[in-house]
């Protein structure tokens, strides 16, 4: 067999992490799943490329410091207090729920008392990097339901925290060999916190200030940082990923923790890659077998039972069952913390290989479903809905009560999408005395529009439910400024759905629509708009009008989409 050096050892598994992380991108997955993929085929139960171990662990134990330094930088537990009681309810109610009953199942399954406890903490934790990627790429990150997932995701985050922390501690304390005792890391994690406390005081912000002159000293310091917490929390006891973490605190509450966020965020995609590799190759196939049963059990656990009791808990709260029903989907796997989690335990004894192994399996089931579920959200839901009016309270006190507002006079414009574009035509229909309600299904918007003096509705343009309940027969004009918006495989235009559920709800005024694109505009004319707003082509228009000083009326010029294509009204 062909000896490879190091180098040539991890270029091939890069070139792998490349072809298989291509052919994950088709299928809609995380590169996660890819990259456990590429350990298991180039592990000793598939090609057995992997050798360089030391190489290998250096860089996954670089990349672990880097990841939750990431996740202590962004940790902001003023969000969570921002978003009200639903966060911290559902987050600690998920997460109670899923402990409990997932160490029964661990018990039922013969696991022992040990394991069972580090695999029911293990399956309470869900992947924010993949949660926030995917709603973000549905372009949810601002709705309702997607603002209260982020929010129990920082709840999940110091879950997280403190399960390392006293982890670390148990480790310590029961070690045979040296190490000291709990006292000793109670100590020594009160220390770290007074210097994280003090530097954070004295020295996080003039001295980032000073490093964002140069910014890839900045990112360079930052690195440096992660690296140098996480080898001083191996040292004291606490552990690697607990110094990171305390590392990305430290920069928490600087100006500039997004900035180093975003630039550090691709060095932790590439640095975990090893991580994952490093797992996949010291897993065995023939090993995995014996845990399918197992892994099928907790990984239904996870997908149903994780979704159903965040859907409990937000209809006792009073959210609609729309709105608990797409933020419980978000949770419907584990992440690499679970992993991660699970791994420590391995390293300090107290817990066998093999349950590493379970959970890894548990993790590629959970999150390449839980991919699909995501992306397919409203489709799901269009299936489920009929059977989920027991999760909803009569009234739904949170999204009707709190966010509706009282219309003394019906509207002549419903208009959907509050951004920019929406609130000018907003505020220039007020001026000439026409009443127009805005929709929008993110909360800060449609507070902006109220400080405005805008009537104002939460909800999405997509949901049937809540279009009805919209004084649609009333108006004479349905407009909707909503971007393109593709959501999930099929390619699904917002734009069409609302076109589609404005008259089946019984609306039979006019419909216009914006667009981007002379493609787009001829589709939505086509699909039954009457008219169609071009915001570049008109302000071109316009623009021109007064670099010549010409009047609408006296225009010769013919834009891309003339007046007469752009309205079929």
């Amino acid at each position: 067999m062909l000896t490879m050096t190091p180098f040539a050892e991890i270029a091939v598994l890069l070139v792998m992490a490349a072809g298989i992380g291509i052919v994950g991108t088709l299928l809609r997955q995380p590169l996660i799943v890819s990259f456990i993929a590429v350990g298991l085929i180039a592990g000793p139960s598939a090609l057995n490329l992997v050798h360089s171990d030391e190489q290998i662990e250096i860089l996954s134990e670089l990349g672990i410091a880097v990841l939750l330094f990431l996740v202590g930088i962004k940790l902001d537990v003023k969000m969570v207090r921002s978003l009200g009681a639903v966060s911290v309810v559902t987050g600690l109610g998920q997460v109670a729920f899923t402990a409990f009953f997932g160490y029964l199942i661990g018990l039922a399954l013969g696991l022992g008392q040990i394991t069972s406890l580090y695999v029911a903490i293990a399956l309470t934790f869900s992947s924010t990097i993949i949660i926030v990627k995917l709603m973000s790429d549905k372009r949810e990150i601002d709705s309702l339901h997607g603002q209260i997932a982020l929010g129990f995701l920082i709840v999940q985050d110091l879950v997280v925290v403190l399960a390392m922390i006293v982890l670390s501690a148990i480790g310590i304390g029961g070690a045979e060999d040296g190490g000291g005792s709990v006292w000793t890391v109670l100590i020594a994690g009160l220390a770290m916190v007074a210097a994280v406390v003090l530097f954070i005081r004295f020295a996080a912000n003039p001295l980032t200030e000073r490093l964002a002159q140069a910014p890839e000293l900045l990112v360079i310091f930052a690195i440096a940082l992660a690296a140098l917490f996480a080898a001083i929390g191996d040292a004291v006891g606490l552990g690697k990923e607990v110094g990171g973490l305390m590392a990305g605190v430290a920069l928490a509450s600087t100006n500039y923790r997004e900035t180093i966020a975003a630039r550090l965020a691709p060095l932790r995609d590439f640095l975990l890659l090893f991580f994952f590799i490093a797992l996949g190759a010291t897993l065995d196939l023939s090993l995995l077998g014996t845990h399918v049963t197992g892994a099928v059990i907790f990984s239904l656990f996870v997908l149903i039972g994780n979704p159903l009791i965040v859907l409990v808990i937000m209809g006792v709260m009073g959210y609609r069952k729309r709105t608990g029903f797409l933020a419980g989907l978000t949770v419907a796997q584990i992440s690499e913390f679970s992993l991660i989690f699970v791994a420590m335990g391995v390293s300090l004894g107290h817990v066998p290989d093999d349950a590493l192994g379970l959970v890894t399996m548990v993790g590629l089931v959970t999150i390449a479903a839980s991919t699909y579920m995501i992306t397919f959200s409203h489709t799901l839901y269009a299936v489920f809905e009929p059977y989920l009016w027991v999760f909803e309270r009569k009234g739904t006190p949170r999204e009707t009560g709190e966010d509706s507002t009282n219309r003394s006079e019906r509207p002549e414009i419903i208009l959907f999408g509050l951004g920019r574009f929406g609130t000018a035509i907003g505020m220039r229909l007020k001026k000439r005395g026409i009443k127009v309600l805005g929709v929008d299904f993110n909360p800060q918007a449609v507070k902006r529009w109220r400080e405005l003096d805008l009537d104002a509705e939460f909800g999405d343009a997509t949901d049937p439910e809540f279009l009805a309940e919209l004084p649609l027969r009333e108006a004479n004009w349905v407009v909707s400024t909503v971007p393109v918006h593709l959501t999930g495989l099929s390619h699904e235009d917002t734009r069409h759905t609302l076109l589609q559920l404005a008259r089946a709800s019984g609306f039979s005024g006019k419909i216009a629509m914006a667009s981007h694109g002379a493609t787009e505009t001829q589709a939505l004319l086509d699909a039954g708009a009457n008219t169609v707003l071009e915001p570049f082509q008109d302000a071109a228009d316009r623009a021109v009008d007064l670099l010549t000083g010409a009047e609408a009326s006296e225009r010769t010029d013919i834009p891309e989409i003339s007046s007469e294509a752009r309205d079929a009204g």
